[in-house]
């Protein structure tokens, strides 16, 4: 019987290790798994060992005389979680949901920049994102064939403009043995503004990243680490010198043990080396541009809104309660909505954007919210129109005979007019055309192949094109001008209409171009140079130069 309870306590112990190894649970009192990895796996196994202690003939007696303990202990574990669960429901704490986030009203024409706002905000969506991410990685054989681009793309501010990126990740567990000590290569970028496409190759390839397996696993690395931390919204970002890093947003609860989430920290890894190091939620670096996830600053907002007058008030009156908008994209009328936003860089942080409604599921917004995505500081402007549904709607049938599909809008200022800006894809989720709709007057609509032509249509509908802040056309080049750094793969002069211009063709097949006369020097730019230049996208993979400086000295 003792070899038969060695075994049993061996057997025990391996598979508690290899659970907590696997499902990796903080030992954190405000954690609801910890609480039932201790019912099951502490409570129930002493009690299977106590049977297996007594003597044989008294087996059935002790079993009588302990179950009913064991239940009791038990159940009493299960139900002082449940229970505690219950009392930090927002019926008994609805002002301590409420105040979990604060919010600053403020004047929509004062802290949203009608100048600078058009390069400032990430149009292009996810989807959109992935394809030419994969279109990327796909011109890379040495690359393909091992990696993929993850999934998830995280939207930073990089040097003062708006970035989507995104590792490579093993292609399966075979690919991740194959390549394990060289690691991972690179990262994808993405240009939402521009719409171009970066493959960066690293020095030394990231070890830590969540595509890989045992030891290397990104999530257990930070674990084994930090064996309290309830830490959640583990992704990617890179700092103003492009060295990637895997940010990972520390919890904590307002409520109770586990109502009331928020964010009190950072956890930041760097993937090559393994190094670890932990932020508390005012020392964040400022490079870094999500501590708190966009959804959950959505949630934390609907808290305020619904239960900012009460529990009661949320169900029976709904005096002053208000909600975030919701898309429902799926055509169907009993599906119900889900929380959307957009992204807008701000003062070197990225802030998410999204419009506020009455929860009365009328087609009307009352007021948008933007939120901070590093500090969640929130600031809500007061602006009554139609909502993002309805501008959508107002968008595709401008073009209703294409079947485009409109993306979540963003929010911008044009000369003092709130205004929604989207894009309008095909079935292929291929950006085809721009379009910008009024937020008080939906039916003011316009669309173009470039932001830039949208831009100029919708100032004219709008009667905008008096000198304001200066003329229209000059607006709009300063609105769309954007920097891009590019390594020339081909150069050629070209007269049109008497005038000659310099045209550029970089690795990625973008064309660039500009007048010789406006800058001689661009003579001495030859093929495997690297340009820095200020642009404006004239068609989509068409762009004109309007400052260009020489990064590489070549010996020639």
């Amino acid at each position: 019987m003792r070899k038969v309870k060695r075994i049993i306590m061996g057997a025990y112990v391996l598979a508690l290790a290899i659970f907590y190894y696997i499902a990796l649970p903080p030992i954190n009192i405000h954690s609801f798994g910890l609480w039932m990895f201790v019912a099951f796996f502490v409570c129930l196994p002493v009690y299977l060992f106590g049977i297996l202690g007594a003597e044989h003939k008294s087996r059935r007696e002790w079993f009588r005389g302990k179950t009913g303990c064991f239940f009791i202990i038990f159940g009493a574990i299960i139900g002082a979680a449940v229970l505690i669960a219950l009392y930090g429901a927002p019926f008994f704490h609805a002002k301590g949901y409420a105040s979990v986030l604060h919010i600053k009203e403020k004047q929509f024409s004062e802290d949203i920049d009608d100048v600078q706002v058009l390069t400032k905000v990430a149009l292009m969506d996810t989807d959109s994102a992935r394809i030419l991410g994969d279109r990327k990685i796909g011109s890379l054989s040495d690359v393909v064939s091992q990696f993929d681009v993850a999934y998830e793309y995280s939207q930073v501010d990089y040097q003062g403009s708006p970035l989507k990126v995104a590792p490579l990740e093993y292609a399966g567990v075979f690919k991740f043995f194959a390549n394990k000590k060289a690691g991972v290569p690179g990262y994808v970028t993405v240009d939402p503004v521009g719409q171009s496409t970066r493959y960066v190759k690293l020095k030394k390839g990231m070890q830590y990243v969540p595509s890989a397996y045992l030891q290397k696993d990104l999530a257990r690395h930070i674990r084994f680490r930090y064996p309290t931390a309830i830490f959640e919204n583990l992704h990617f970002e890179i700092d103003e010198k492009g060295k990637p890093y895997f940010v990972a947003s520390v919890m904590d609860f307002r409520v109770g043990l586990f109502g009331g989430k928020t964010v009190k920290g950072v956890i930041l890894c760097d993937p090559v080396s393994g190094a670890t190091s932990y932020y508390g939620k005012e020392k964040i670096p400022t490079w870094v541009d999500q501590a708190f996830s966009g959804d959950l600053l959505v949630e934390q907002f609907d808290w305020y809104g619904t239960y900012n007058n009460g529990f009661i008030n949320s169900i029976f009156a709904k005096k002053g309660c208000r909600k975030s908008t919701e898309t429902n994209r799926g055509g169907e009328d009993d599906e119900e909505g889900i929380p959307d936003y957009g992204y807008i860089a701000k003062e070197g942080d990225i802030w998410i954007y999204t419009g506020v409604t009455s929860v009365n599921e009328d087609a009307s917004n009352i007021g948008f919210i933007m939120i901070n995505e590093r500090t969640g500081e929130a600031h809500y402007f007061s602006i009554p129109g139609a909502d993002e549904n309805s501008a959508m709607n107002a968008a595709e049938g401008e073009v209703q005979e294409k079947r485009y599909k409109a993306s979540f809008p963003s929010l911008i200022n044009v000369q003092g007019e709130a205004t929604y800006v989207m894009l309008l894809k095909d079935a292929n989720d291929i950006v085809k055309l721009y379009a910008m709709v009024n937020v008080e007057q939906y039916n003011q609509v316009t669309t173009g192949e470039t932001v830039s032509e949208c831009y100029d249509k919708y100032c004219k509908l709008l009667g905008l094109e008096t000198d304001d802040k200066g003329k229209t056309e000059e607006n709009e080049e300063v609105a769309n001008a954007v920097e891009k750094t590019f390594t020339v793969k081909e150069v050629q002069l070209i007269v049109n209409k008497g005038e000659t211009y310099v045209y550029f063709v970089d690795e990625e097949g973008q064309l660039y171009k500009q007048k010789f006369d406006e800058d001689e020097t661009l003579l001495l730019i030859h093929k495997g140079d690297t340009l820095k230049a200020e642009c404006v996208e004239m068609k989509p993979g068409i762009f004109s130069m309007k400052k260009a400086e020489k990064l590489t000295k070549n010996e020639r």
